[in-house]
């Protein structure tokens, strides 16, 4: 009994290695191109496709200030994410919200606040407060202001408008912060 169970122990090592065998040379035939074809030197370390496939780029955070906004006191506009800052001495946020854009945008660029308006009507009509004005685009005035209402619409295309909306709070906080003269930056 012992020959055959010795042969029998001989047998499966036999089929396990050719087991390993097989799948090892199908492992090698599903290698990626890109891997494949990099020069290997001995020692070397190779990456493999799932640990490079599970890096993930970080994130931007959306309310983050954008990183080529200016220095020093100013107000952040950026175009592509409807948002504006309020930063302060040391580049320090004090203040960011959502603004609902005009139909006409100024250039990305740096801008002062050319005047302002406590109350008056809007060129859609509408009442508004607050109206902090800083560029002017093919005739339009551009700036920032809050509907008495609160209403936060999307601008008519077919008008050329440049009443870059928020909401009242944040109206409050713009109208304190930005004087005449003050820095405005314009990103995409």
């Amino acid at each position: 009994m012992a020959r055959s169970s010795s042969g029998f122990v001989a047998g499966l090592t036999a089929a396990a290695v050719a087991a390993v065998a097989f799948l090892a040379y199908q492992a090698s035939a599903s290698v990626p191109a890109d891997l494949a074809e990099q020069p290997r030197t001995p020692g070397a370390v190779v990456p493999s496709a799932s640990a490079s496939a599970g890096v993930k780029k970080p994130v931007r955070d959306p309310l983050a200030l954008p990183a080529a906004s200016g220095t020093g006191e100013r107000v952040v506009y950026t175009l592509k994410d409807r948002r504006v800052w309020l930063v302060g001495e040391k580049n320090k946020v004090l203040r960011t919200f959502a603004v609902a854009p005009s139909s006409v945008s100024p250039a990305p660029g740096a801008y002062a606040v050319t005047s302002r308006s406590g109350a008056v009507r809007g060129s859609d009509g509408v009442q508004i407060e607050h109206v902090v004005r800083f560029a002017t685009v093919e005739g339009v005035t551009v700036g920032f202001s809050a509907a008495v209402d609160g209403s936060m619409p999307a601008p008519d295309p077919s008008k050329q408008t440049g009443g870059i909306r928020m909401k009242r709070a944040d109206g409050d906080a713009m109208w304190t912060f930005a004087a005449i003269g003050a820095k405005v930056i314009v990103v995409p």
